[in-house]
């Protein structure tokens, strides 16, 4: 059963979406968040949170577009976002990876790069 719901995404995404037409959203989020962190200890609360972003996220690049930027004359918008991106390719997206402390939603869809300096010896030339 999903934590939130299509009143309350609606409450953070402009969109002329219908709320029968937001749930299927609500429930694809429901299931990833539960799959992903369902068992990683954070409270109801904050997955409530989560899945509700994580639905908004998946409006924003399916049928509401987030624009960046927008222009009357000569009509020109564009919009935030690029495939592959994952979550972070939204605000919405963004927001539930700052809520997910565990940091486990950042790497779905792939393994999260860490990159690590090492010193070099110096050169005994």
């Amino acid at each position: 059963m999903a934590r939130t719901t299509a009143v309350d995404v609606k409450a953070i995404i402009k969109t002329k979406l219908t709320e029968s037409e937001v749930t299927p959203y609500v429930t694809s989020a429901n299931i990833l968040v539960t799959q992903a962190l369902g068992s990683s200890g954070l409270s109801d609360d904050v997955l409530t949170e989560i899945e509700r972003w994580v639905a908004a996220h998946m409006i924003a690049v399916t049928k509401t577009r987030q624009a960046t930027d927008e222009k009357a004359g000569t009509a020109s918008v564009k919009y935030s976002g690029q495939y592959g991106a994952n979550l972070s390719s939204t605000t919405y997206g963004q927001m539930a990876l700052t809520l997910d402390t565990t940091g486990i939603l950042a790497t779905l869809g792939g393994k999260a790069a860490w990159i690590y300096a090492v010193p070099t010896a110096p050169s005994k030339f």
